[in-house]
């Protein structure tokens, strides 16, 4: 109903309309055609309208970063078709689609001067405002997506964007998932709705990008396989090919992860730059964020492995957190000096529960309430072929301290481009480590943590040619994690007591040091390519409280070609991972947060799968063979202590996009 609707007042539309499709970003403009849409038509007496260019269905990033909708495939996009619509080199999934995933790297970039909201087990798949594009298209687009899941349901997502004129462009998109998995009791059911605007007014002063969000991401939680499920997992038996006979730790609990936002970011010269005349620009700016979110662990009845609880049924833990951000800047370009500007910002922040719990230890509030002013500047600049960018951003009153500085050079080169950054970031750790709440005893706390601070240097290097190359170093200073903390419990059919672990907040004295260096080349002749990844990382500290595999490795051979006069493009291949083994972190589902432990190693194992894609016009569909090693030798591996990996399974999806 909203594609037809649009359809009917977004654009004007010719006597007759061509049935043909934009370009294909793999096929070259015709240059031939005429420059006028509108061509007679001898034969018919009526006027035709051309394709339009693909590369005038403009995506535009909250940065004004600009790319254009893209119908090709490549071997990256086989990369990019999951759930998360990411690469997911780093990342290792749960054995459900829309659970967690276990990060296999680090990037440690964040910007931020303010703590974030907890749960980040859960927001993997969360609409962060850098997630969300704006548009400018000649002509509605839609986007389908489809994707088959474990057992019962599906993953959907459709996404419509129009330019209701050459000025304003709308755009709304919802994706879904419902997933029963194989294991009991690891239902999933998310939604991600998307619904927003960009202006630019025709004299090109005055600039709006707007959008507003609403999340919802259910987790039904089993607490992994119990003592005797993992005995079971790793045994012969076939009965318990059957993954849903396999023993779980409970089966009444869930979490969830609510979240609303409204975000708007406009701008307007007060002088405006003209290349003839005036060499100077002034631009006023103003953003604001209004970020709504709740968190709720439930269960029906407590259970002795995450120790004693307040409650014997119905537990519930649930938090709120509300942000309001607004941010002023002005800004002054020149040709010679550059972009110049200075900010200043307000937020306002409320986190919290209902309850103020009082215990022999001491009192724990139900409420972090309070702002911060904070100020800053940036510069870009291009000097010749070299571009320059610099930030400053510090907290000058409130109740938390914070600061953030990082510049960056880059510079092309008849090969490809080089870059070099440098940033440094201090700010408190995230809510949930400074104050939670909950029915279990354990996992009450109330900690005054001091700034994790934050260095980082990092050089790129881009190349078609030769590689992509990456070199990351990063020194943390009062690293702050969940540290396991053992729980003795006597399990039936076991003669000593079970260990099991709960997370615990923690902060090392010490300094961590973090190394990652990344690279990737795609090679293609004729009708062959191969893709490879490669990621080596080493912590050193002198405790383990940061744990990464040594090596994460990728590599894609693949066939490629146009069958059927052209009318099919087909890429068939096998795409292999591997990763080390080491301590890897484990899942804990009431914070919904990962701790680090090291009791038990993660062994690495090698991760081979088939895939077949072909692409029809704009239409791309994927069939995939996951876990070859899974179907020929069995499945003993495990993600996470108590988390075991995806099983052998044939997935089939769907990538359409319509040019109205």
């Amino acid at each position: 109903m909203l594609v037809y609707s649009f359809q009917g007042f977004s654009q004007e539309r010719p006597l007759q309309q061509s049935k043909e499709l934009p370009q294909r970003t793999d096929a070259p403009t015709n240059s031939q055609q005429p420059n006028n849409p509108n061509q007679d038509n001898n034969e018919k007496g009526r006027k035709t309208l051309e394709p339009r260019p693909i590369s005038e269905y403009k995506i535009i990033s909250v940065k004004n970063d600009t790319t254009h909708v893209d119908t090709a495939l490549t071997i990256v996009k086989d990369y990019e078709f999951n759930y998360l619509r990411k690469d997911d080199l780093h990342l290792l999934p749960f054995t459900n689609v829309g659970q967690t995933y276990v990060t296999l790297s680090h990037t440690f970039n964040t910007t931020s001067l303010m703590p974030l909201f907890g749960a980040r087990a859960r927001h993997f798949n969360y609409y962060e405002v850098e997630d969300i594009n704006y548009y400018h298209v000649p002509t509605p687009v839609t986007e389908l997506y489809f994707r088959t899941v474990f057992e019962q349901g599906q993953n959907l997502e459709a996404f419509f964007t129009t330019n209701i004129s050459p000025q304003v462009n709308i755009f709304i998109g919802y994706k879904g998932l419902r997933s029963l998995g194989k294991y009991q009791h690891i239902l999933t059911s998310t939604g991600n709705f998307q619904v927003g605007f960009s202006v630019d007014t025709k004299n090109d002063r005055y600039h709006v990008k707007t959008h507003f969000t609403a999340q919802d991401l259910l987790n039904q939680e089993n607490g992994g396989l119990s003592p005797q499920g993992v005995i079971n997992y790793l045994g012969d038996d076939e009965e318990f090919d059957d993954r849903s006979a396999l023993d779980v730790n409970f089966e009444d609990a869930e979490n969830i992860l609510d979240g609303r936002r409204f975000y708007l970011n406009q701008s307007y010269d007060i002088i405006k730059k003209n290349d003839s005349i005036q060499n100077n620009q002034i631009t006023l700016g103003h953003v604001i964020d209004f970020t709504d979110k709740e968190y709720r662990y439930e269960q029906s009845s407590a259970n002795e492995i995450f120790g004693e609880a307040f409650e014997t049924t119905n537990l519930r833990d649930e938090v709120e957190f509300q942000e309001v951000n607004n941010q002023l800047s002005l800004t002054f370009s020149n040709a010679v000096l550059g972009r110049i500007g200075g900010l200043i910002g307000h937020a306002d922040y409320n986190y919290g529960y209902q309850r103020v719990l009082i215990q022999e230890s001491g009192t724990i509030p139900n409420r972090l309430i309070g702002d911060v002013f904070y100020t800053g500047a940036t510069y870009n600049n291009t000097i010749g072929k070299l571009a320059i960018d610099g930030l400053a951003k510090i907290n000058v009153s409130g109740d938390f301290d914070g600061n953030h500085i990082q510049g960056a050079i880059s510079y092309p080169l008849s090969i490809g481009s080089i870059s070099a950054s440098v940033s440094t970031n201090s700010r408190r750790p995230n809510y949930n480590f400074l104050l939670y709440q909950s029915d279990y005893v354990e996992y009450n706390w109330f900690n005054d943590f001091d700034n994790v601070q934050t260095q980082r240097l990092a050089f790129d290097f881009k190349s078609k040619k030769y590689v992509d190359a990456s070199l990351t170093f990063t020194t943390i200073n009062n690293y702050t994690y969940f540290a396991a903390n053992g729980i003795e419990v006597d399990q039936e059919g076991f003669e000593n007591p079970v260990t099991f672990n709960i997370a615990k907040p923690t902060q090392y004295d010490e300094q961590v040091n973090y190394l990652k260096l990344k690279a990737s080349k795609t090679f293609e002749y004729g009708v062959l390519g191969s893709s490879s990844d490669l990621i080596y990382q080493n912590v050193s500290s002198d405790d383990e409280v940061l744990n990464v595999p040594d090596i994460v490795v990728r590599s894609s051979l693949y066939y490629k070609d146009h069958w059927f006069d052209k009318a099919l493009y087909l890429q068939t291949g096998f795409t292999a991972k591997y990763f080390t083994s080491y301590n890897g972190d484990g899942y804990d589902p009431i914070l919904a947060e990962f701790y680090t432990q090291n009791q038990q190693e993660i062994e690495g194992f090698p991760i081979v799968d088939f895939f077949f894609n072909a692409k029809i016009k704009t239409a791309r569909i994927y069939f995939k063979v996951e876990n070859i090693p899974s179907l020929l030798f069995g499945n003993d591996n495990f993600v996470a202590p108590a988390q075991p990996f995806r099983d052998d399974v044939i997935r089939f999806g769907l990538q359409w996009n319509y040019f109205l």
